[in-house]
């Protein structure tokens, strides 16, 4: 049996974006892959409206926690690194230690939905979209693979 690849997915608070990502990928290809989520300023806890959304979709994501970029960062070898968000592109150090390749560092901005104001429903709008935009990304790269 061969062992699963590791794929960290990263983004600034690690508290919606990464988080609904995580819960994706193990979902798709949890057979095939190892996968963990930090932030490089992570929040106290996964935002209540990510959980939200992703039940929508039949997803649990409630268990989950945010976690410090620290706890993986030249500790952890990791097949892919995904960054879901430019403030954790900026933060995030060029060379990664235990990165396969530098080919393996994905890059998709996606808004963050955390940062939208209005009523309850724009805001759960903006996590839909943010939700949907990473399932599709998800989707093409792992049947890419």
């Amino acid at each position: 049996m061969e062992k699963k690849q590791k794929v960290l997915i990263l983004c600034s608070g690690n508290s919606a974006r990464s988080q609904m990502a995580e819960g994706f990928l193990r979902e798709m290809a949890g057979d095939r892959f190892e996968v963990m989520s930090a932030g490089t300023e992570p929040a106290e806890e996964v935002n209540p409206l990510a959980v939200t959304v992703m039940q929508e979709d039949g997803i649990d994501i409630s268990s989950q926690q945010p976690k410090d970029l620290s706890l993986y960062l030249g500790k952890t070898f990791i097949h892919y690194l995904i960054i879901v968000c430019s403030k954790a592109h900026d933060a995030c150090p060029r060379v990664w230690p235990g990165l396969m390749s530098e080919n393996n560092r994905l890059y998709w901005p996606v808004d963050d939905p955390a940062a939208v104001e209005g009523s309850e429903e724009e805001r759960l709008e903006a996590f839909r979209s943010a939700r949907n935009e990473l399932r599709d990304e998800l989707a093409a790269w792992v049947a890419s693979l």
